[in-house]
């Protein structure tokens, strides 16, 4: 099971567990502390060199440019207050709006950040089900279900730990330095304030309610919805994966892709549509590798550039599906876009959202080609997409609340003001105006700040990955090993069970 990559936006490396050490020992705290402070972005080193690029690095490069389109559609967003939704959620030509912000394909960098969700859950379930396919595939179906059982035991931990400590630490700041944000109100003392969390928070981790987790969302940390469906998605890919362990290869395959028609077509259930895609895509990679695809996907290998180069372009517009769209059974929003009225009537009906279905196909299809065009593979592959995968995580955690904190203060002072500020901070506003004239999105007023506000962001989220992401990972492998029992005593029992 991959050790530090167990979700979309996840820290971490394909490379398997070492389950063979009994304890985890952390690194000296001096030079750690060292470490926390030391903000690598302006190293040389961003990330690690080509000579020691492992085949997938891609994958953690796309998840990390994933990462870095959702803070520029979240700081895109709140910088340009209610119109932002109006142009970068919508297509070109919309209600007679012609922005070059909304065009095709250019909307992916301004609005790309539920393209960038719909990629994260493809990864998820890809990374997540590679070894434990690899062990089936190789007929090693015991060392599968260790594998399934310690990623599963694992899950939990890792991924709400870093949750935990980021809205924990934000809630402490809140309440001690009382700076004016356009949030919800404070509970009246911090120890009314925890109790409020715990709350809110038992219920947002509690995957199995409907609804519930929107409440810890709205009041602690907005972007952290996705966390309860990167969960259940993890369970979907377990299931799956344990349910398929014995079918032959092709039964397997059919398995996959049936249940990936079920979650997208039958039922509301994109987001299981994702994961699954994600466990199929690793499953023909692993088969394309060890020469073992079916026939008919054998024979359009000499065409596989020509295929996903028209696939990737057909994703990338897909991508730019129009996103600000209230749930509507009849033709809604996206069938009144222009470049959208005909594609409304792919909608299947048990979709309830309508853009996570095209989402679905825009980051299969993005995923699927990346790997197949060399040029599109070598960008991801870059030093900084590894050094956002590596921070992606707590890239997402963090931009929201620099958002309010940091953002909100500096796109006033340039001028791009939002009708509360007067009232706020009204100290800040037009402090230093900037230029907007310019295509929306690209005025100066607007990346004149993020001179400061995007240094400060990865710094911040060097820091979390740090003090939470990173031990979160070994803490859960750590925590896991301790629960074993000795080899002996599984045999003992298993022999005892047989007798």
């Amino acid at each position: 099971m991959p050790a530090k990559f167990d979700g979309p936006l996840d820290n971490g490396k394909l490379d398997d567990i070492n389950l063979e050490s009994a304890t985890w020992k952390p690194v000296r705290s001096s030079r750690w502390s060292f470490d926390v402070v030391r903000p690598q972005f302006l190293s040389s080193h961003l990330g690690s060199s080509k000579s020691h690029l492992r085949p997938t690095a891609w994958l953690d490069g796309l998840r990390g440019f994933a990462a870095l389109l959702v803070y520029l559609h979240h700081n895109q967003l709140w910088a340009h207050d209610g119109f932002g939704n109006i142009v970068f959620e919508n297509s070109f030509g919309y209600e007679g709006r012609h922005y070059f912000a909304a065009l095709p394909f250019v909307r992916n960098f301004f609005s790309g950040g539920h393209f960038a969700v719909s990629i994260f859950f493809i990864i998820s379930g890809y990374v997540l089900s590679v070894k434990p396919l690899s062990l089936i595939q190789n007929g090693q179906r015991h060392d599968a279900a260790d594998n399934i059982a310690s990623a599963l035991f694992r899950r939990w931990v890792r991924l709400y730990i870093p949750v935990i400590g980021v809205t924990l630490t934000w809630v402490a700041f809140r309440h001690w330095t009382k700076m004016w944000m356009e949030l919800p109100d404070l509970q009246n003392t911090f120890r009314e304030e925890l109790l409020n969390w715990y709350y809110m928070f038992k219920n947002f981790s509690f995957v199995f309610l409907t609804g519930e987790q929107w409440a810890f969302a709205n009041v602690y940390h907005a972007h952290v919805w996705s966390i309860p469906i990167e969960f259940k998605g993890s369970i979907i890919i377990y299931t799956a994966l344990l349910a398929f362990s014995r079918c032959t290869r092709n039964a397997r395959l059919w398995c996959e892709t049936s249940l990936i028609v079920y979650f997208l077509y039958i039922v509301d259930g994109w987001y299981g549509a994702l994961f699954v895609s994600g466990m199929l895509l690793a499953d023909l990679d692993l088969l394309a590798a060890s020469n073992q695809l079916p026939r008919f996907l054998s024979m359009l290998e000499n065409f596989k550039e020509l295929i996903f180069f028209h696939l990737f372009i057909i994703g990338l517009y897909l991508g730019g599906v129009p996103s600000c769209d209230a749930p509507d059974l009849k033709q809604g929003l996206i069938g009144k876009s222009p470049g959208w009225i005909w594609l409304w009537k792919l909608k299947p009906q048990a979709v309830w959202e309508p853009k996570w279905f095209y989402l679905f196909w825009a980051a299969l299809l993005v995923v699927s080609a990346v790997p197949r065009l060399p040029w599109l593979k070598r960008f991801f592959e870059m030093r900084f997409c590894q050094y956002l995968a590596r921070i992606s995580f707590a890239l997402y955690l963090v931009h929201g609340p620099m958002i309010f904190l940091l953002a909100d203060r500096l796109n006033a002072a340039a001028g791009l003001t939002r009708e509360k500020h007067q009232e706020g901070i009204p100290g800040w506003v037009d402090k230093f105006p900037l230029p907007k004239k310019g295509p929306m999105g690209l005025e100066l007023a607007f990346w004149g700040p993020q001179l400061i506000i995007f240094p400060v962001t990865l710094y911040l989220a060097e820091m979390v990955t740090k003090v939470f992401d990173e031990p979160s990972v070994k803490f859960a492998g750590w925590f896991y090993r301790t629960t074993l029992a000795p080899p002996s005593t599984i045999h003992k029992r298993a022999r005892s069970s047989i007798s």
